[in-house]
């Protein structure tokens, strides 16, 4: 069966909308027996922090969520993130760009978004410079990042929670100006060389798998299954961030709240648990169905984050 990860970033500590999405990861592995990796993904040195790294594995074992095998670290797969970056450049399908982030939201903004196209595509300025223009921007100093020639076209999947979904795809990014194998690239390959059969994650970046499809494509890679699920929102409507309140388990736990009542409320808000029962996560495994799973977001409860 299909092995299943959860790739969080260790840039902040876990908050409960992060915690849910990655129980439904674990419930999708687990109901068909199939392995639970977990990635962390530190490619930003400035924004990683070891400490988060911490939290997150501790948060996660605090709800009963295992995982098999040891933990794989973005940052240590520079070298097979470089050998994917050469595949691409032997397909001629990518170009530099010397595009500045001013100038790039700037043409975004004025050019028609086309439909489902990742906010702020790249309108393909330096698609076809000409050498005598590239090595002018190089003179000036500039340090181009490389871009997959996307050119707009059309690429569609059917996901396990939102059906039927085509995106357009831009000419987007695959290394940054300073070198750094850019999000993208990098999340393809690892997840291919894991062995990745099932990516379920939240549904703002549903937009983003259109790219990541592609280029599973222009490497040669065989492309896993796809689960996106609605994102937690706070009782005002708002997509959840720390600033919201008591949203993750320190801040929980301050107001007298365990990880089992919390475990408890993500159980009853997947349907899986009624109201004041006491579950562990290995109890949902068997009351998991992911053809249940709803499109629309879960809208977590005012006294969550009301203060006690």
């Amino acid at each position: 069966m299909p092995d299943g990860r959860f790739a969080p970033s260790p840039s902040a500590g876990l908050h409960l909308g992060n915690l849910r999405t990655a129980l439904i990861a674990w419930l999708f592995a687990r109901s068909t027996e199939s392995r639970f990796l977990v990635r962390i993904e530190d490619l930003d040195p400035v924004s990683s922090r070891a400490e988060h790294v911490e939290s997150i594995l501790a948060d996660l074992a605090s709800l009963g969520i295992d995982h098999d095998g040891p933990i794989m670290f973005q940052s240590e797969r520079r070298e097979a993130h470089e050998r994917a970056l050469a595949a691409l450049l032997a397909t001629g399908e990518t170009y530099s760009c010397f595009c500045t982030r001013k100038e790039i939201l700037a043409e975004a903004e004025a050019a028609p978004r086309a439909p489902h196209a990742p906010a702020f595509a790249y309108t393909g300025t330096c698609r076809d410079l000409s050498t005598r223009d590239r090595n002018e921007r190089e003179a000036a100093g500039r340090r181009p990042t490389l871009r997959v020639r996307g050119e707009g076209h059309s690429f569609g999947f059917v996901d396990d929670v939102m059906g039927a979904y085509e995106g357009t795809i831009d000419d987007f990014v695959v290394r940054r100006a300073d070198g750094v194998p850019a999000y993208n690239l990098a999340v393809v390959v690892d997840d291919h060389d894991q062995g990745i059969g099932q990516v379920v994650r939240g549904d703002d970046l549903l937009e983003t798998t259109p790219r990541q499809l592609f280029l599973s494509e222009l490497l040669g890679f065989a492309p896993p299954q796809y689960a996106h699920v609605p994102l937690v929102l706070d009782s005002s409507g708002e997509r959840l961030a720390k600033r919201h309140g008591a949203v993750t388990l320190d801040d929980q736990s301050a107001v007298g709240r365990t990880p089992k009542d919390v475990l408890a409320l993500f159980a009853v808000s997947l349907g899986l648990a009624d109201e004041g029962e006491t579950v562990r996560a290995i109890d949902l495994i068997e009351r998991f169905d992911p053809a249940a799973l709803g499109r629309q977001p879960w809208v977590m409860p005012a006294w969550i984050t009301a203060a006690q």
